[in-house]
């Protein structure tokens, strides 16, 4: 841990805290176009905003979580944004689709933030989908609990462990090859 002097602000206003985040790909031999299917049909295809669902709409957590519930795909995520590299990056010469997507479960978020509200900088989760050449993909996220677990915190760790192993799932499932249809 630095003080706030060495990143040249008043020690005051700052902490630096490092940490090292895990990245992990998948590589698929499904194309692109398969792997973005495959993603969608277990987090959804409509993104659900996290500001969508207020809370002053719900008279209590049970009626949050089964509103949450509703919009959860097979692999207990939903889908909240996606935000299209492909389509930009090529201005600047780069022939390739990568999409980023952002996917969560504020029923698995809250097992985190009762333990450390700064884990909200990491969740929602997200996913980077590129395509590959040889008409290849692959999935690219960092592991949640390298980057929410900065402190020693057990009960932290084991929630963020836990959704490693749900997000680990994921990217297995969608990453493995799909049955093309003819």
């Amino acid at each position: 841990m630095a003080d706030g002097a060495e990143s040249g602000l008043p020690s005051s206003d700052s902490r630096e805290i490092r940490f090292e985040g895990v990245r992990l790909r998948f590589d698929s031999d499904s194309t692109y176009e398969e792997l973005v299917a495959a993603l969608l049909a277990n987090v959804g295809e409509k993104p659900v905003p996290i500001g969508d669902l207020p809370s002053s709409t719900f008279k209590d957590w049970e009626s949050f979580a089964a509103e949450v519930a509703r919009h959860l795909g097979p692999s207990e995520f939903m889908l909240m944004d996606l935000i299209d590299h492909g389509g930009w990056i090529r201005t600047a010469g780069i022939d390739r689709q990568a999409v980023r997507v952002i996917i969560g479960n504020p029923l698995i978020a809250i097992t985190m933030l009762r333990h450390d509200l700064t884990a909200g900088l990491f969740a929602p989760v997200e996913l980077l989908l590129l395509e590959e050449d040889g008409g290849r993909s692959s999935l690219t996220y960092v592991k949640p609990s390298s980057l929410m677990v900065v402190d020693e915190n057990p009960p932290l760790r084991a929630a963020a462990r836990a959704l490693d192993a749900k997000l680990a799932a994921l990217a297995a499932t969608v990453t493995a090859r799909q049955a093309r249809s003819s």
